[in-house]
């Protein structure tokens, strides 16, 4: 299957163009980029790379689009993704193997999370738009939320698709038109992407694909005059890279950006449920994901008793290759990050924190790719670089703890405030823990996920929100028009 991913692209030509005012044209330049397996660290393809140039003639079409595509009905763009929606869901296995193949996903990963919760970004998305009240009164004055304008989309490589679905779902449904750079690492699932636009009929200019690196595409992206918004997904870096290209045009900039979420064990939790939980959380994905709650903060008496079920846990996923059912974790999604991850757990040690599980060097047995063993430590101080770092990797630490307020102490103990787990039997002391936590979003005893939450951080970790309401809100400006209404308004209907 992976081999005709590459394949399909190729035969259609996607591979060496870019999709601008509705149709897949040649980048003006000659940049070319390998797609590289992360578990065989070989290249399976390459990719057509755009230039500023490119970017020009992507936010042009954006802007042609837009003279229509925001007076359109919220019910035909509700509709748009509504077809969007049916052929991620038709396609779904092209999409998860591509995602496995591209960034190392495992597949049954890539089939139960990646993609299905990438077509509810869509599904939400298509929702809330036809039922969002755009205009509402206030007396005689009228409140619009219209369209921000051509809105620049900048997603990574960890969450391909789902983080592509996050951004363009509510912008279309807001009215806005985009022009989408994804990461260059992780392209394929990108392409594909642009083909389900194509299909479902997105009007010519409405989304536009720019492939590229950041320095070049998003730098040119963030600076262009003609672009009303900039929203990024990726590391503090780069969100301040990107803010500091876009204010000189004085454009909204929303940046979901680093974390270092912590996990707080009450006293009185489930030590034999929580425990399992916040390491498969904190791993999930290979623990590249920023709201991944990688500090595990527990009671200092049960120290012990965490350590075991924390390496018990750990020690069942299986690490191999991600085309494998088996296969519980496969690659980190590149070799920039298999040497981060390896310069961190040695930075851990020499910190003088105590390896429970794992270590440094690939899982016994794989001599080649980017695998990294599950690893946790123990004897961590809250000072020390691996509690104040995003690894972005299966990598965790357990933090103790001599009282409740030293937890919350320690929780908001970092530059980050994006995610935050809170586990406890009583239920009031941990929602009392919770709204002392500084985090955009807080799950107190794993709750299903709900992309109805906003999503988004306090401090380094960006500003503004994604999911839900509120994320379509992000793509809207508020217009007031006073003498709207001749008297009171007419009631509600």
């Amino acid at each position: 299957m992976n081999s005709s991913i590459i394949e399909h692209l190729r035969s259609a030509g996607h591979l060496d163009r870019m999709y601008v005012g509705g149709e897949w044209v040649v980048p003006e330049t000659q940049g070319r980029s390998a797609v590289v397996d992360p578990s065989t660290e070989e290249p399976v393809a390459e990719i057509a790379l755009g230039s500023a140039r490119d970017v020009a003639a992507a936010v042009a079409a954006a802007q042609r689009a837009f003279l229509t595509w925001p007076v359109s009905s919220p019910h035909s763009r509700a509709s748009l993704l509504d077809r969007v929606h049916s052929l991620i869901l038709e396609r779904a296995e092209l999409f998860a193997q591509a995602i496995s193949l591209e960034m190392g996903a495992a597949i049954g990963m890539a089939r139960s999370t990646q993609v299905p919760i990438a077509a509810e970004h869509i599904r939400v998305a298509r929702d809330i738009a036809g039922s969002y009240p755009f205009l509402t009164h206030r007396g005689d004055t009228a409140i619009v939320r219209e369209a921000i304008g051509v809105c620049g989309l900048i997603t990574p490589w960890n969450w391909p698709l789902y983080q592509i679905t996050a951004k363009v779902g509510p912008a279309l449904a807001a009215g806005c038109t985009v022009v989408l750079k994804p990461s260059e690492l992780s392209p394929l699932s990108a392409l594909l992407f642009a083909e389900v636009m194509h299909d479902a009929g997105a009007p010519a200019g409405v989304f536009n694909l720019v492939n590229g690196q950041g320095p070049e595409v998003g730098a040119a992206l963030a600076a262009h005059p003609d672009v009303d918004m900039i929203s990024i997904t990726g590391s503090t870096r780069a969100g301040v890279l990107v803010a500091q290209a876009a204010a000189p045009t004085v454009k909204r900039v929303a940046q979901e950006l680093g974390g270092k979420s912590p996990n707080v064990i009450l006293p009185d939790a489930d030590f034999a449920r929580a425990i399992p939980a916040a390491v498969s959380a904190g791993m999930r994905n290979v623990g590249q994901s920023c709201s991944a709650p990688t500090r595990i903060l527990v009671p200092r008496v049960r120290l012990a008793e965490v350590e075991r079920l924390a390496c018990e846990t750990a020690s069942a996923f299986v690490v191999g290759d991600p085309r494998s059912p088996q296969t519980t974790h496969g690659p980190v999604a590149n070799r920039a990050q298999f040497n981060r991850v390896q310069e961190m757990i040695g930075v851990g040690m020499a910190e003088g924190a105590r390896l429970v599980c794992g270590g440094p060097g690939r899982p016994q047995g794989l001599e080649r790719g980017c695998y990294v063993r599950p690893t946790l430590f123990s004897d961590v101080q809250p000072h020390m670089r691996i509690a104040q770092e995003e690894i972005f990797g299966p990598v965790l630490v357990i933090i103790a703890y001599d009282s409740v307020d030293e937890a919350v102490a320690i929780a908001n103990g970092t530059e980050y405030g994006l995610g935050a787990h809170v586990q406890g039997r009583d239920l009031a002391a941990a929602r009392a823990v919770a709204l002392c936590i500084r985090a955009g979003q807080v799950h107190i005893n794993n709750p299903p996920w709900s992309l109805d939450a906003p999503f988004g951080g306090y401090k380094r970790s960006g500003n503004g929100r994604e999911y839900g309401v509120e994320g379509l809100e992000e793509y809207l400006e508020t217009k007031a028009i006073l003498g709207y209404l001749e008297g009171p308004a007419p009631a509600a209907a």
